[in-house]
Order: C-alpha cells, then sequence, then structure tokens
C-alpha cells in the first residue's frame, strides 16, 4: 500500500497486563542513515506473550506503555540522504537489535551484548508492530524475490537457530535431540537438517505439534511427560527411539524437567545447549551430567 500524505502511524501499545490498544505512535524523524519502512509481516514471539501476560519477560519490565513486536519485514517508503544500499519499495528483513556499535564487544564481533542495546519491542524500546518504523539501513536486509515477507519476518528466528547451531557445532557427524517442537524447536529441526545433521529426534508434551515435526522432516518424535518424576523414562524412550549416541541436545523449552532430560540423554562428552527461556531460574543435574563416567 502507498504511503498517504498526513497518514497517521498506528501501532500496538501494551498498556498494561493482557491489555493492548490501537493508538497513534509518533516515529522518531529519519536520520541519514536510516529508512522508514511499512511493515507487511510480523512474528509474535515468545517474549511478547510474556510481557503481555505478565508485563515482563526475565528482567525486562514494562514500567510505562510499549510497542511489542520484533521479528518484521516489510518495503521501504523512505531512504535517509545518506543512504546508498537500498532504496524505496525495497523489500526487506529487519534485524531488530542496535547496539552502540562502539564498546568492546560490539568492536569483538559480540553485539548481541552491547550493555546499551535497544531491541525492538524489549523495554524501554519500542517494537514493530506498527504500520511504520524508522530503522538503521544497515539492519535492514533486502529479501530476494523468492523469498516472501512472511519468510523475511521469520529471519529473526530463525537466526536463533543458526546461531545455535553454529555453537554447537552441527555437522554430518551430529546426531541431535530437540526438546519442544514449537516454532524455535522447528526452526531448529529444519537448521540443524541444514548444517548436515544425520538423525535428529525432536520431543514435545503436544501430538499435534510432533505431527508438525514430523512433516517437516524429523527422523524420529516422541510424546513426553510434563511431570518431572517422568525423566528417567523419557530418557530411556528417547534413548531407545533414537538408535544411536545423541552428540548435541538443543533444550527449546526451558524448564527444569527439559534441561534435566537433555542432560541426561546427551552421550557422555557431548553438547547440550539451551535456547528456551522459560523459567527465569532453573534448577539442573550439572554436577551428575559433569562428572558421571563414559556410556
Amino acid at each position: 500500500m502507498a504511503s498517504k500524505e498526513g497518514e497517521t502511524n498506528m501501532a500496538a501499545w501494551l498498556l498494561g497486563i493482557k491489555t493492548l490498544k490501537i493508538q497513534p505512535y509518533h516515529l522518531p524523524p529519519l536520520g541519514p542513515h536510516d529508512v522508514k519502512v511499512r511493515v507487511k509481516a510480523l512474528g509474535i514471539c515468545g517474549s511478547d506473550i510474556h510481557h503481555f501476560k505478565t508485563m515482563r519477560c526475565a528482567n525486562f519490565i514494562v514500567k510505562k506503555p510499549m510497542v511489542i513486536g520484533h521479528e518484521c519485514a516489510g518495503v521501504i517508503e523512505e531512504v535517509g540522504s545518506e543512504v546508498k544500499s537500498l532504496e524505496v519499495g525495497d523489500r526487506v528483513a529487519l534485524e531488530p537489535g542496535i547496539s552502540c556499535r562502539q564498546c568492546n564487544l560490539c568492536k569483538s564481533g559480540r553485539y548481541n551484548l552491547c550493555p546499551k542495546m535497544k531491541f525492538f519491542g524489549s523495554p524501554p524500546t519500542n517494537g514493530s508492530l506498527a504500520n511504520k518504523v524508522v530503522h538503521p539501513a544497515d539492519l535492514c536486509y533486502k529479501l530476494p524475490e523468492n523469498v516472501s515477507l512472511e519468510e523475511g519476518a521469520m529471519c529473526e528466528p530463525l537466526s536463533v537457530a543458526v546461531h545455535a547451531c553454529r555453537r554447537a557445532n552441527v555437522s554430518p557427524e551430529t546426531n541431535v535431540l530437540i526438546m519442544g517442537a514449537g516454532p524455535i524447536g522447528l526452526v531448529t529441526l529444519l537448521t540443524a537438517r541444514a548444517f548436515g545433521a544425520p538423525r535428529i529426534l525432536i520431543n514435545d508434551v503436544d501430538d499435534r505439534r510432533l505431527s508438525i515435526a514430523k512433516s517437516l522432516g524429523a527422523d524420529k518424535t516422541v510424546l513426553v511427560s510434563t511431570n518431572i518424576q517422568d525423566v528417567n523414562k523419557d530418557v530411556e524412550e528417547i534413548k531407545s527411539a533414537m538408535g544411536t549416541d545423541i552428540d548435541v541436545s538443543f533444550d527449546c523449552v526451558g524448564y527444569n524437567k527439559t534441561m534435566s532430560t537433555a542432560l541426561n540423554a546427551t552421550r557422555s562428552g557431548g553438547k547440550v545447549c539451551l535456547i528456551g527461556l522459560a523459567q527465569s531460574e532453573m534448577t539442573a543435574p550439572i554436577t551428575p551430567a559433569a562428572a558421571r563416567r563414559g556410556s
């Protein structure tokens, strides 16, 4: 849709627990290195749900009305005077975090840890569930013609899975266990396969989600219990279904039970990577996992 002269930019404002309201959102002025993007597709992240239900996600607390959302893609409507890489009409995926680019962490390439990070929809920074946003041009990535705007909005959650597979060194020699068949578990499944993992098992407490995982290429699926007392039983079923050693486990849920299951199911010398952050504090059998004998 073309921009209309005098059009009021609207956004979804989080005003309180389970209280969203569509209200005007006045954008900052367009800087020389910025672009204005009309948002066309946006995903709802687990962090958005936490903010909506509790006004907080971990230690990030919503203290004033805030625009939510960060998984987004759209079409450029205006470019700053110094922008050369993008043009009006380009379809782009947006990287939602703006770092300071000056601290030691930024300069070493770990800008995701920047203490001055401004991240869409993470208090106190407004997000992208709006008609339009202003964003640095170098954090907007032009989409190929064969990638839809909806797929572009999924680049941000996909990057989580890519980062995890890189951290865990997934390769054609790595058999993978994924805890949780939610959106992040599913993109981790697809990413691990793209990294060459020959055998992938995914588990969940929901048969419907496991059916989707199977359709996306999981070699095996296991329906597990929510009861912490069933860890040993679940581990036995997972190992039996996998049929070989589990080299890497990704916990895409983040509960005491899922982390305990992952630690017990993974082979000695293997790797367990925590992706999900459901609980702010977790209890896990670290010492038994670290001190056990080879199996």
